[in-house]
């Protein structure tokens, strides 16, 4: 059970993994081990999953971002596809989804030129996958890793 204390640190951490327990300590009147103990318990209970640098694709040559359908043969099938699209390095992404499609992968490449690559080589080498329809994102207006944390979680955990 988390309260409203733990969402604001939730909050703190998402925004600034690398701010200080003392400096959380000083924003929710609390002292630096309070805060180092409510930490390991969110962490613990998995709310917190890991503590992650952001990093620019773009200036890792990575800078063009597709979305990629992807029909697998059967439902015997489908979870073995979506392993394998899994442990593709390129794929940041992949959602089991409702539709005609079976998954959506969210993929990152250098060119147009390495993902026809990425999708010739790795893609359709899938046992099991029918056909793949790509859509190439020509601008992201908005692109983000954080949760939306709102106060009204203590309530729904409490």
């Amino acid at each position: 059970m988390i309260d409203a204390v733990d969402t604001v640190i939730l909050k703190i951490v998402q925004d600034n993994a690398r701010t200080t327990n003392a400096e959380i300590a000083r924003q929710v009147g609390m002292a630096p081990s309070a805060i180092f103990e409510r930490i390991k318990k969110l962490e613990a209970a998995g709310l917190i999953r890991g503590y992650h640098a952001l990093l620019s694709s773009k200036e890792l040559g990575l800078g063009l971002v597709a979305f990629v359908f992807v029909r697998a043969d059967d439902k015997a099938g489908e979870l073995a596809v979506g392993d394998c699209l899994a442990q593709i390095p390129e794929v940041q992404e992949v959602h089991h989804v409702a539709g005609e499609d079976c998954y959506l992968a969210k993929v990152r490449a250098k060119d147009t030129e390495a993902l026809g690559r990425l999708l010739r080589e790795r893609f359709a080498g899938i046992e099991g996958v029918r056909s793949t329809r790509t859509t190439i994102v020509l601008n992201t207006l908005k692109e983000s890793v954080e949760i939306p944390v709102r106060d009204s979680l203590t309530a729904k955990t409490g």
